[in-house]
């Protein structure tokens, strides 16, 4: 790229939220054709160099250059207009609306002034089919999946006549067949000459359709290097500060003795997506759940925390039946859920730390029994300082801490309800190496203290890492559940990925 002109340029951007700086003096660039990864720890800045491009939040320094010309967005649609178009790791779209409503939202095709159903859906079909995705544009968004949702939220942003497309942790919810069909629409977007931000915690992937890296620290620039020429270890040096050594994850010994009591038991489990499952979660077990985007990773998890509208089968607690209808239902009985949507199904953005951490406590007793306000605080400050939450600020928004710290957040919200089983639904998801080790050790540590944990992931490593046995999903159902020490990150790929025709 020397001595080619930046289509995007920043040049010296602070902003500062209070006496804080989340960008301190920084410069960063894209070039017409290129894609470029911005990459650091959670708290780094990321997010908030990406909210200064787009439009969501204003320079307190520095300018913003686009194709040359020096420009200033108001808001996040002024960039649109000008061809800057984002996909948020949370999904900024509409449930309640159709598929196709929110693909052209704002540019709907109208017929005698009114809007069309049918072109809007024509419309929305083939793009989705630019994708390759054979999702019903009729149909209501809220229905499908995150990763599905995440699909669309893509689709709607190459809709446009888009220059620069910034992509913030698009893969965090997709299987390897959606990564496969994203990078072929990123490289061909590429080939186009539109400038491309992918913002990703898989070195893999950055490493795979990067050219370029900017890498921050601490609300500051580190460097801007090429991709080929920057080794992973080094990368990774860079993000952190001091050598990746310092993150390990700590070392448990397995549950494996068969006759482990067993905490939670179902039997012939049948809802949405779940046809009669069977599993077994021992006393201090953590069993760790594997499978496909669509296996019915997440409709488990909701089966049995009451969450979903359980069709048939059995669920035993300590060995007793246990009629979990409702979330509420199962935390009185000691299960508790963290959802993958930590948008719309976990942090409250605008309460503070102490508010979210608090919160399922006393929605749990009741507004006649009102927890004191210095024991609320007393009660928040502990799991701040027991999980290492930054800034360790009860009083500041929930929203406004890095993705590794609001699920940290998310976690004491549930262990202040002194749970017996805790499952978990991609709690990794989208948080730098060293959030991720933090959490799947504090797992560990839960585990070693009793507490029974059930622990989905997309990434079968982690999922081996972190499980006692692995149980794996295909079409609904459990298919086998191994000790995951008789397994590689290879043969568990193998065993998720293979085709029922082929079970014997």
């Amino acid at each position: 790229m020397d001595g080619a002109r930046p289509l995007l340029e920043l040049t010296g951007a602070t902003v500062r939220f209070g006496a804080d700086a989340a960008l301190d003096d920084v410069s960063f660039r894209m070039f017409p054709g290129e894609v470029h990864s911005l990459m650091g720890e959670n708290g780094a800045g990321k997010s908030t160099l990406i909210k200064a491009v787009t439009g969501a939040l204003a320079l307190d320094e520095g300018t913003l250059t686009l194709d040359g010309d020096e420009v200033r967005f108001p808001t996040p649609h002024d960039a649109q207009r000008a061809g800057i178009s984002t996909v948020y790791q949370e999904i900024e779209l509409l449930p309640n609306l159709s598929v196709a409503e929110n693909i052209l939202l704002g540019r709907e095709p109208r017929a005698h002034g009114v809007v069309s159903q049918r072109r809007m859906r024509d419309q929305a079909r083939g793009i989705l089919a630019d994708l390759g995705l054979d999702i019903d544009p009729a149909s209501i968004l809220g229905t499908h999946s995150v990763a599905v949702q995440q699909l669309v939220a893509i689709a709607r942003a190459i809709s446009t006549d888009v220059r620069v497309l910034v992509l913030d942790e698009p893969t965090s919810s997709l299987d390897l067949d959606e990564v496969g069909e994203l990078f072929r629409i990123i490289r061909e977007l590429k080939a186009r000459g539109v400038a491309i931000l992918f913002v990703s915690h898989f070195l893999d992937q950055v490493y795979e359709i990067c050219d370029r890296v900017t890498v921050l620290r601490d609300g500051r620039l580190v460097g801007e290097y090429l991709t080929r020429e920057l080794l992973r270890i080094d990368l990774v040096h860079k993000m952190l500060g001091h050598d990746v050594s310092d993150y390990k994850a700590r070392q448990r010994e397995p549950v494996t003795q068969p006759d482990a009591p067993v905490f939670l038991s179902a039997r012939g489990v049948t809802a949405r997506g779940i046809g009669a499952a069977d599993l077994d979660l021992g006393e201090a077990e953590i069993v760790g759940i594997a499978g496909l985007l669509g296996s019915g990773r997440t409709e488990l998890a909701r089966a049995l925390t009451g969450a979903a509208h359980l069709d048939a089968g059995i669920i035993r607690i300590e060995g007793r039946a246990a009629h979990l209808d409702s979330p509420r239902r199962a935390i009185s009985l000691g299960v508790v859920y963290s959802s993958e949507n930590r948008r719309a199904e976990g942090i409250l953005a605008e309460l503070s730390v102490l508010e979210n951490i608090t919160l399922a406590l006393q929605a749990h007793r009741g507004i006649f029994r009102r927890i004191r306000p210095a024991r609320q605080r007393e009660l928040a400050q502990s799991w701040v300082e027991a999980l290492g939450i930054r800034p360790p600020d009860l009083d500041r928004p929930a929203g406004t801490l890095s993705g590794g710290n609001q699920q940290k957040v998310l976690l004491a919200r549930l262990l202040a309800l002194a749970p017996r089983v805790l499952v978990l639904d991609e709690p990794t998801r989208g948080i730098d190496v060293g959030a991720k080790v933090d959490i799947q050790n504090l797992v560990g540590e839960l585990a070693d203290n009793g507490l029974s944990v059930m622990f989905i992931s997309a990434e079968l490593e982690e999922v081996l890492r972190v499980g006692d046995r692995v149980a794996i999903l295909r079409d609904g159902r459990i298919v086998e559940t191994l000790r995951s020490g008789d397994m590689t990150v290879d043969s568990l790929l193998a065993l998720v990925a293979q085709p029922d025709e082929q079970e014997g």
